[in-house]
């Protein structure tokens, strides 16, 4: 499963999508509540994160390239 999102979310970064809008979306397909809604953010988030870092990394982006990425994979 966790394989299924991270790739989930690298497609997301390729494609322009908003991270943080994806990780809403699928937590109310999951219909997620209370803490498991908190613990599945955070984590989806923290991913998304990672992805965007690791993104960043292979594209070889530093400095303000590397904070407009950040910026557009945010929004």
């Amino acid at each position: 499963m966790t394989r299924v999102l991270l790739a989930a979310l690298l497609a997301t970064l390729f494609t322009g999508t908003a991270l943080a809008d994806t990780c809403k979306a699928t937590a109310t397909e999951k219909k997620l509540a209370g803490a498991a809604l908190n613990s599945f953010m955070k984590k989806c988030q923290s991913d998304a994160k990672k992805a965007c870092e690791a993104d960043s990394k292979a594209k070889k982006l530093a400095g303000a390239a590397k904070k407009q990425a950040h910026d557009e994979m945010r929004q």
